[in-house]
């Protein structure tokens, strides 16, 4: 990993859409997360090259709606980085249970969301067919249905 790279906290008005819209394609969908969330970003001097959105939720739960790291910076395991940091900061801050959604043809991210102890907690089928108006493709596979998953944080 990089020495200049760091994490900071980033505001609404800060938000890099270049990298929000690598993991969500529909501005409208992140628009509808974005301004009641915590942005952490993993930062190059002042450029994003990763980010991870935490959105809170009800009884104790946040969701993180978000996590994206620059192409040419895959692989060098910021996005492990940036999820092991939402997770942390989850913890000291009380919250109960956290939890992420993907699609089903998203086969690294199920992989990695599993390694740092995340279970599979849910699908719901069709849900990107209802609510993008473009057919997603990932690794030769129809992004079809959600798959979501929570990790527990203070039992």
């Amino acid at each position: 990993m990089t020495a200049s790279l760091y994490l900071r906290e980033l505001d609404f008005h800060q938000a890099p859409w270049p990298l929000l819209l690598l993991a969500d394609p529909s501005r409208e969908q992140v628009l509808s997360y974005l301004p009641q969330s915590r942005l952490l970003a993993m930062l190059d001097g002042e450029r994003a090259v990763g980010v991870v959105v935490v959105t809170p939720g009800d009884n104790g739960e946040a969701e993180i709606t978000n996590l994206a790291v620059d192409e040419a910076w895959q692989g060098r395991g910021l996005g492990r980085r940036l999820l092991e940091s939402a997770i942390e900061r989850a913890r000291d801050g009380g919250l109960r249970r956290l939890c992420i959604a993907t699609g089903n043809s998203s086969l690294a991210q199920l992989g990695l969301y599993q390694r740092l102890g995340f279970r599979i907690v849910g699908v719901e089928p069709d849900h990107f067919l209802r609510h993008y108006p473009e057919p997603i493709f990932e690794n030769g596979i129809q992004c079809r249905d959600q798959i979501r998953l929570a990790i527990e944080l203070n039992p």
